[in-house]
């Protein structure tokens, strides 16, 4: 669907709204929030609805709708579509069920759905709809907790009950947009995250994401989102099996592999929050201060215990607490006086407690420090049984101070429910982010640091659409696949394929040690199957593993037996019907499964991008001379990497699986001593 379509369903002067019940809540819900345009309700069996005067047909109403919102059966909404189409309406929400989520006789319905649309937008089926907070559209069938605002977060869900939720939350999170994606049946979110960028009141966007359609439309809105310094943050569901599981069945969405989704939002500087908690508070840290430009944290509070708190859950989210400068110490003893030990976090006790001059010096001089983000740590009172007055000068003062540094500063209650929702609001006009929860805060501020980083680094480039490959598999044998491979830059071992009667003559020339191997195209783990003897070191011994073998094979492969050896790493492709070749590398060896010390990137993937990861792994400490053993040679086995990569794009179309387990990473050199290479129809070369 067009950005133009989309932009007049999100933000429409006029809407139409078809049925009953439903109808009737959308229209009340749009005049709660102020809703300005024309709102025609079309129900033939009414003569109003929810007190307007009600049309019998889409023919009858007195102009072209920017929206619908359509709440009949599915076969009627199939209908009442076409004809809004012919209309020239812009879009419209289908709330009906009934579609792709059950099943093949709903899958086709669906796919009538889309090919009677036209140029509409569509939202869903089977989806609750929209809410537009800044301009009082409320295509929602149901009440919410959203208020008007002037600037603020957009969130996509594809769960209705997750949107309505989100509405009611209580954190000060100001809510622009909430869109209910539902089946997606036309467009995907890359479409809604483009179409919300065009609108500057937008401040960040939230995703929470059961499975995507289009991954090169999505990337590419991504991309633009970080250009342009708009936040993304996201929920994956479908992490557990169970939650795949679970998100296959509801709007029939492909979970795919969590690890690739991970992969993805790295790539593309989308922030990951494990829950909604943490979800909310990201976008609210964001919302105020947008992407930040590094991790440091100051803290102040008057417990020690608070300090104490802040310092561990920083260090468990892998934020530092840097110590205070000089100067700071200098201005910080001039407020706080010599009884008040100085440090970050910071515990100024209660001496200056509502003393105005001395908590702004004390707050002014933490917040000139140059950290990246400043935390005030104030819990409010019950209101229903308690007075907070006394908390005034403490808040004043924070404002004070964040006003004249114009340092990025958060108001944090270690209890998302001692801080007013009225405090909030009035902590977000002064430009102030008002968090609730230490741990959440602490992962909003890991996560927006990480959004800022990957802001300044160099983009990466967008990915392409899967494209389904033949149904045609074939299995290269080990020396096949290394040759190819060896084409592409990878270094492998001296060797030679020879029959059984040539094995010993092959060992003599290539040099012992030697490994022998059944050649086959059909054994992918050889040791299990008895098909390779290592460390041969005489020509009998070459011959007699050869014979061992001659049941799996008449053919058979002898090379070089590798010395200097630092490290194995595993470097491997594997084919996603949603991000279509991936790239996974780490630890590798027998033990690859057990040891976990791996890297997934989506391809194309940049020689910076795979270095990065590389030195995230276990395996770069090995490689580094771990414990006083000799080092290896890294920019070797990067070489190795990239020339695995060469090979996957260059195969790109017909690449099924590759498995180069392992490739050693020597003191001098990296080499390549098994392969495995699946491939689809088509010429490998």
């Amino acid at each position: 669907m067009t950005r133009s379509a989309l932009a007049r369903l999100l933000s429409p002067r006029s809407l139409v709204v078809i049925g009953g019940r439903e109808a009737a809540e959308v229209i009340r819900q749009c005049e709660r929030i102020g809703f300005s345009g024309e709102i025609w309700p079309v129900n033939p069996k009414r003569a109003e609805v929810a007190g307007r005067k009600a049309y019998a047909s889409l023919s009858d109403i007195p102009g072209i709708p920017d929206a619908a919102f359509i709440a009949v059966p599915r076969d009627a909404t199939i209908e009442a579509v076409a004809t809004l189409a012919k209309m020239g309406a812009g879009g419209a929400v289908c709330y009906a069920s009934g579609f792709a989520e059950v099943g093949e006789e709903g899958a086709a319905l669906q796919e009538k759905l889309v090919a009677s649309s036209g140029d509409l937008a569509l939202l869903g089926p089977n989806c609750y709809g929209l809410l537009n907070y800044l301009d009082g559209a409320a295509l929602w069938p149901d009440q919410h907790g959203g208020l008007a605002v002037e600037k603020g977060v957009a969130i996509i869900t594809q769960s209705g009950n997750i949107g309505l939720n989100l509405t009611m939350q209580a954190r000060s999170l100001p809510l622009a947009y909430l869109i209910s994606a539902g089946n997606k049946a036309k467009g995907d979110l890359g479409e809604m995250i483009d179409t919300l960028l065009d609108d500057d009141r937008v401040t960040a966007i939230g995703l929470h994401i059961e499975g995507l359609d289009d991954i090169e439309r999505f990337s590419k809105a991504a991309l633009r989102a970080l250009d342009k310094g708009v936040p993304l943050v996201a929920i994956k569901t479908g992490r557990s099996e169970a939650g795949a599981a679970l998100t296959m069945s509801h709007t029939s969405s492909l979970a795919g592999s969590d690890t690739l989704f991970d992969a993805l939002f790295k790539r593309y500087g989308i922030g990951r929050a494990k829950d909604v908690s943490v979800f909310i508070e990201t976008l609210k840290l964001v919302h105020v201060h947008g992407p930040l430009s590094g991790n440091s944290v100051s803290s102040m509070s008057c417990s020690g215990g608070e300090a104490g708190l802040v310092a561990d859950l920083a260090s468990d989210a892998g934020l530092p607490t840097p110590p205070l400068s000089k100067e700071a110490e200098a201005k910080l003893f001039e407020a706080l006086g010599p009884k008040v030990p100085l440090a970050n976090p910071l515990d100024y006790h209660t001496y200056i407690w509502g003393n105005l001059e001395a908590s702004t010096a004390t707050f002014s001089a933490m917040l000139g420090a140059g950290y990246a983000i400043n935390l005030l740590i104030l819990d409010f009172p019950r209101s229903d049984r308690c007075d907070a007055s006394s908390w005034e000068a403490t808040l004043a003062a924070f404002e004070a101070a964040q006003k004249a540094t114009g340092a990025k500063a958060a108001l944090l209650a270690s209890l998302p429910e001692s801080l007013p929702e009225s405090i909030g609001s009035r902590m977000l006009a002064s430009g102030i982010a008002p968090m609730q929860g230490i741990s959440e805060c602490m992962e909003a501020i890991r996560i927006a640091a990480e959004i800022g980083a990957r802001r300044a680094s160099k983009r990466a480039l967008p990915l392409r659409k899967a494209t389904p490959p033949s149904n045609t598999i074939r299995m290269l044998d080990e020396p096949t696949g290394k040759a190819l491979l060896a084409k592409h830059g990878l270094t492998i071992p001296s060797s030679r394929v020879v029959p059984l009667t040539e094995v010993a003559d092959a060992a003599d020339s290539i040099g012992y040690p030697v490994v022998v191997k059944a050649v086959s195209d059909t054994i992918t783990h050889k040791t299990e199957a008895g098909a390779v003897k290592l460390n041969l070191k005489t020509r009998e011994a070459a011959h007699e593993a050869a014979t061992s073998m001659a049941h799996l094979s008449d053919r058979f492969l002898v090379e070089a037996m590798q010395t200097g050896i630092v490290a194995e790493m595993i470097v491997g492709v594997t084919r996603d019907p949603l991000f279509e070749p991936t790239l996974t590398f780490g630890s590798g060896g027998i033990l690859v499964e057990l040891l976990k010390d791996t890297a997934s990137l989506l391809l194309p993937a940049s020689r910076e991008e795979i270095e990065h990861a590389f030195d995230g792994l276990k395996l770069a400490h090995l490689v580094n001379g771990f414990r006083g053993k000799p080092r290896g040679d890294r920019q070797a086995g990067i070489d190795a990497i990239m020339a695995v990569v060469a090979f996957a794009e260059a195969h790109r179309d017909t690449l099924i699986e590759l498995d180069a387990n392992p490739v050693l990473i020597l003191e001098h050199g990296a080499v390549a001593v098994d392969a495995m290479i699946r491939l689809a129809d088509g010429n490998a070369q």
